[in-house]
């Protein structure tokens, strides 16, 4: 999609994710304490390093991510309104509506030479690979679906895409 029509598309959708932005961030903090945000350094376009900030979901700890995860943490994930605040990424162009969901800077020394071009394309919010199965697959076949992605990428690929995602709908 083009990165203009993404900055619109933002943009004109801000009285609407900026109004649940500040309701989720309320929330948090008076649910769950501070800091209401996550951030963790993740590979971007070209496997450039960037901060990604997403709304905070798990309490501190060295227990698993299921135990550490907060009730409403878990609300939050199951709506996917933890990714609200990637939204600002798609505004200063570090982040995409559609593209390959960044996934950690340590498996960046795990790709081989093909895989590394799922960094050819900014990370998204949404990708090919989330409405395959998002967290059911494993990250092997995340990595392939982001391939396909990159090489097949259109316009109405990402309608598809943002379509499928809005309305929970499954890749065939």
């Amino acid at each position: 999609m083009p990165r203009f029509l993404e900055v619109l598309l933002v943009v004109l959708t801000a009285p609407i994710w900026v109004s649940l932005f500040l309701l989720v961030a309320g929330l948090i903090r008076c649910i769950d304490g501070a800091p209401v945000f996550f951030r963790q350094v993740r590979p971007g376009w070209q496997a450039r390093p960037f901060t990604l900030v997403k709304f905070r979901t798990m309490r501190p700890g060295t227990e698993s991510d299921a135990l550490r995860t907060t009730r409403l943490g878990a609300l939050l994930r199951a709506t996917s309104l933890d990714e609200l605040p990637e939204l600002i990424h798609v505004l200063t162009g570090e982040m995409a509506l559609v593209g390959p969901r960044p996934l950690l800077m340590e498996y960046l020394n795990e790709y081989t030479p093909e895989e590394m071009h799922r960094h050819d394309v900014r990370p998204g919010i949404t990708g090919w690979a989330q409405v395959h199965g998002r967290n059911a697959i494993l990250r092997a076949e995340k990595v392939k679906y982001d391939l396909e992605y990159v090489a097949q990428r259109s316009f109405l690929m990402d309608c598809r895409i943002l379509l499928m995602t809005l309305f929970h709908l499954k890749g065939n």
